[in-house]
């Protein structure tokens, strides 16, 4: 698989703790929503045992400019080189990787079930749709302990409003320890969730991305519903 070399254009914070970086699109780049790609940092000022190399879904959509991933942000060497980067930082791209790629029969729904930083690859799927104007009714549930917590929240309900085939559905697991009022959903995602905005649970393709314990129980609860592996596609965060 072919390398291509990148730098840094600019970063930003997008939520308590989690940050987003945007990379000059390199020439020839080609990617679907909702894939994945390898970035390894070149030279940089310091290491750790765990590499200059990580792999993040591609936040961005194919027709934009730009190739953006974000992270939530921890203490390892990487992270901190990628947070106190000047614009210029050297990187490699390696990819495009994954299958978590949206299906083509229009005429079955897409149900996102997304906790944390989970939601990137599905932000990248709303914006393709939206620029697309995709036939796809896609709905999103999002999970998250608090409002300021959940990364690109703003620029989903954005979607939502722009694209009458999109539902978002944010959910908060701690409301109560947010300095933000919240009037939406409360509570991990269940099948009384997922019914009441769904109806017909077997109806959709379901893709599944966020912290492994999350995603298995996404799975098990699923299957006991009736839906079959082909229906479901996953992609653990481990949050690294």
């Amino acid at each position: 698989m072919p390398k291509y070399d990148t730098t840094l254009a600019a970063n930003e914070t997008v939520a308590e703790g989690t940050m987003a970086f945007r990379f000059a699109k390199p020439a020839g780049f080609k990617f679907t929503a909702g894939q994945s790609m390898n970035v390894s940092l070149i030279d940089p000022p310091e290491t750790d045992a765990k590499g200059n190399a990580r792999t993040f879904s591609i936040v961005s959509a194919p027709h934009e400019n730009e190739l953006v991933i974000a992270t939530r942000m921890r203490d390892t060497a990487f992270k901190r080189v990628l947070k106190n980067a000047a614009p210029g930082l050297r990187a490699t791209f390696d990819g495009p990787n994954g299958e978590m790629l949206l299906h083509a029969d229009p005429a079955r729904p897409a149900a996102f079930l997304a906790g944390g930083i989970g939601v990137t690859p599905f932000l990248a799927m709303a914006r393709h749709a939206a620029s697309a104007r995709l036939a796809h009714r896609l709905f999103l549930f999002y999970s998250n302990h608090r409002a300021e917590d959940a990364a690109f929240l703003a620029e989903l309900r954005q979607l939502e409003s722009a694209n009458p085939n999109f539902r978002l559905i944010a959910t908060m697991t701690a409301p109560e320890k947010s300095a933000q009022p919240w009037r939406g959903e409360t509570g991990r995602i269940d099948q009384a969730m997922l019914e009441r905005h769904l109806g017909d649970l077997l109806e959709p393709v379901y893709y599944l991305a966020g912290p492994p314990s999350m995603t298995e129980a996404m799975r098990e609860l699923l299957g006991a519903s009736g839906l079959g592996e082909e229906s479901m596609r996953c992609e653990d965060f481990f949050g690294y």
